[in-house]
């Protein structure tokens, strides 16, 4: 396929491992990023530099929340796919300041189907969350499982899915919501657990552990996310579906520090607080349906994800 992907948030951890898969596999890919605060613009930049090495890359700055420049943008790329990665993320950050979440994670995918309905764009591949769950107490099932999330970034998602769902039913356009389930490894956000562990554990700095050790998550490697999408922006489809995009083994929390501690090769000084209000105790994706629409199968376990992680991080500039 030699047709134009456009990728929004394409400097970002996701986006940036993505646009380096497409370009490898013969697409051409516009990568679109407003270098938001979030985090420092110096990080996407080093992120996305290996991707815009390639003559079929290129990068656009520019808000999902502007319409106007969307629209420029969708009318200049004319692409035949938009993978749509642009998002405020951070469950508890987005407790703080709801507004903003909503400002960009569901207004700013308004913003995006709207430039893809007028583009004649016929597929969508929107990134949505586990988080759009909440408390489970087992395998969450996309046709089973209900969404009550417990943050208003988990909500803001919910929100964005609705209104994929209502563009696929309302028009020609396929859209995929892919479930991402916390997704690990190389350019991984600073703010993240494990980006935040690993440097304090490799410094010996205490780490702040929420709960006793023993809640569990869904660990991806963002190698197994990227074959989701990709899968996701090429696999025949029509309408709209929701699909889990997880490891399918959740492991506790305990056992993820020691797989640091053993990297690093020191201890961790922990410091326990209460269970944090917006935090389940479980997540847990079941990949059957994943499975059958994207012949979806993760690759990576945790232990070598964590391994993967901390031999990239040797390699990054101080600070």
């Amino acid at each position: 396929m030699t047709d134009r992907i456009l990728v929004t948030g394409g400097a970002g951890f996701i986006g940036s491992h993505l646009a380096e898969r497409l370009v490898s596999g013969g697409s051409r890919v516009t990568c679109l990023d407003n270098f938001d605060s979030y985090y420092p613009k110096a990080i996407k930049n080093r992120n996305i530099a290996s991707a815009l090495a390639s003559r079929d890359a290129e990068l656009v700055e520019a808000d999902i929340r502007r319409i106007g420049r969307l629209r420029e943008v969708f009318a200049e790329v004319r692409p035949a796919a938009v993978v749509h990665l642009a998002a405020r993320p951070g469950v508890r950050q987005s407790l703080t300041n709801p507004r903003v979440y909503y400002e960009i994670n569901l207004n700013g995918t308004l913003n995006v189907l709207l430039a893809a309905r007028e583009a004649k764009v016929p597929r969508v591949v929107f990134a949505s969350t586990s988080s759009v769950y909440g408390t489970v107490e087992g395998p969450a099932k996309e046709d089973e499982t209900p969404c009550r999330p417990l943050s208003p970034y988990g909500a803001s998602k919910v929100g964005a899915e609705a209104l994929c769902s209502s563009f696929a039913q309302s028009s020609a356009m396929s859209i995929l919501a892919l479930r991402f389930f916390t997704v690990i490894g190389p350019r991984q956000r600073p703010d993240m657990a494990i980006p935040q562990f690993t440097r304090k554990i490799r410094n010996g700095e205490p780490i702040r552990v929420f709960g006793d050790g023993s809640s569990m998550r869904d660990y991806t490697f963002v190698s197994d996310i990227v074959d989701a999408v990709e899968a996701a922006v090429f696999v025949e489809h029509h309408g709209f579906t929701a699909l889990n995009v997880g490891g399918g083994n959740p492991i506790a929390l305990s056992t993820v520090i020691r797989h640091i501690e053993e990297e690093v090769g020191r201890p961790a000084i922990q410091h326990f607080e209460p269970p944090h209000p917006v935090d389940p105790h479980l997540t847990f994706a079941d990949i059957t349906k994943a499975r059958q629409v994207l012949g979806y199968e993760p690759k990576v376990s945790v232990g070598e994800a964590i391994s993967r992680y901390v031999e990239w991080l040797k390699c990054q500039p101080a600070g």
